[in-house]
């Protein structure tokens, strides 16, 4: 039997990474009662489940969320247990109250307000912020059913290191950061094919000295809405961050065509040529799971949020941490201040009128699912 809370909060923010911390650092300097649930055992688990080489793509005075910059000199590259470590401090910095092993398991809404119900307690609140993150459900083409039972499959969620692998050539697929990373690590031990469906362009890191985010910050780029035709044109494709298909071939990685079925032990690929398989690593990206939100209106028919800039049409209830939700830099550590802040201003104004938004007339529009969120890479 869930515990019930008497006495309503301001906000539930569910989701404790850096989402949810950023948006909860603003609502405590707004002086509004609120908690955060987050699924996990320790804040930051998400992260520190990464494949053991993971760096940040961003350097460190492009990591730090509003009030605390990141804990590194300048232009180096935090590992994973660096980022990991940074939550954690952060959210005990400003004392956020965040209650783990919270499993968030339906959202619903009443005259009242919202319900937020975990395994053990619901929350009661006049606003809720879902701050889940872009990765939440691991997906695996269903052509992978097709393998043997031979064949050893992994999901990158559940790549760590090469060690992890059986002796022999690995086939990656998937074209995107996690493919081209987790491909050129594994080369350096072992044969390893990358089958790419879809070519996409590539930035260096560093460009005259400078690191990438340097450029794209003082050029405008991070700030690019994806309301305007350029932000729509950016965020239709994903982008790789220091690597390249012609840095892998010189790493010894053999490049592909688009996997289009398998059959046993065999992968075939749109080119028609074909290949003995005998372990693969799907970098395949992820999908949003939605399904405890039980609010009509919120999401469509395949499952994205309908939003603008984090705002449903939902009164009260708002998203933070989309890919694209308003600009590039959404969905990732160093920038997602922004949204956060104008999420946090947006309840605050709310909760000061007495009573929620009734955005019930805005035009919402899918969230961005391409899974660009240019958030790290490996060393």
């Amino acid at each position: 039997m869930s515990a019930h809370h008497d006495e309503p909060f301001d906000v539930v923010v569910v989701g404790a990474s850096q989402a949810g911390l950023a948006v909860a650092y603003y609502l405590r300097e707004h002086g509004l009662r609120f908690v955060l649930l987050d699924a996990e055992p320790g804040i930051g688990r998400v992260w520190q489940s990464r494949w053991d080489s993971l760096t940040l793509f961003t350097p460190a005075q492009y990591s730090g969320l509003p009030g605390k910059g990141f804990p590194a000199a300048r232009d180096v590259y935090p590992s994973k247990d660096d980022v990991v470590a940074y939550l954690r401090s952060y959210a005990a910095a400003f004392d956020l109250p965040v209650r783990l092993n919270a499993r968030v398991t339906s959202l619903t809404g009443g005259e009242d307000g919202y319900r937020v119900a975990t395994d053990d307690e619901v929350f009661r609140a006049s606003q809720v912020v879902v701050a889940a993150g872009p990765f939440q459900a691991p997906f695996v083409p269903g052509i992978a059913r097709s393998l043997d039972d031979s064949v050893t499959q992994m999901h990158s969620a559940q790549y760590r290191r090469p060690a992890q692998l059986p002796q022999g050539p690995v086939l990656v697929v998937g074209g995107g950061n996690s493919g081209f990373q987790i491909a050129e690590e594994l080369v350096e031990t072992r044969k390893v094919d990358l089958a790419i469906g879809t070519r996409m362009p590539a930035l260096p890191q560093r460009l005259m000295g400078r690191d990438l985010f340097w450029w794209l910050s003082h050029l405008g780029v991070m700030s690019v809405s994806v309301e305007s035709r350029l932000g729509r044109r950016m965020a239709e494709r994903d982008v790789l961050i220091g690597s390249s298909r012609r840095r892998l071939r010189r790493a010894g990685v053999t490049i592909r065509k688009r996997l289009e079925s398998l059959a046993g032990r065999r992968a075939f690929f749109a080119d028609g040529s074909r290949l003995d398989v005998e372990t693969v690593v799907w970098a395949t990206g992820y999908r949003s799971d939605y399904a405890w939100i039980e609010i009509p209106g919120v999401t469509d028919g395949n499952g994205r949020v309908l939003h603008r800039r984090g705002v449903t049409a939902a009164s009260g209830l708002f998203f933070v941490g989309l890919p694209w939700q308003h600009t590039r830099g959404s969905a990732l550590l160093g920038f997602v201040r922004a949204d956060a802040a104008f999420i946090a201003g947006t309840i605050t104004v709310s909760t000061r009128e007495g009573a929620g938004l009734a955005p019930t007339n805005i035009q919402t529009t899918p969230s961005i699912s391409n899974g660009s969120t240019l958030a790290a890479r490996m060393p």
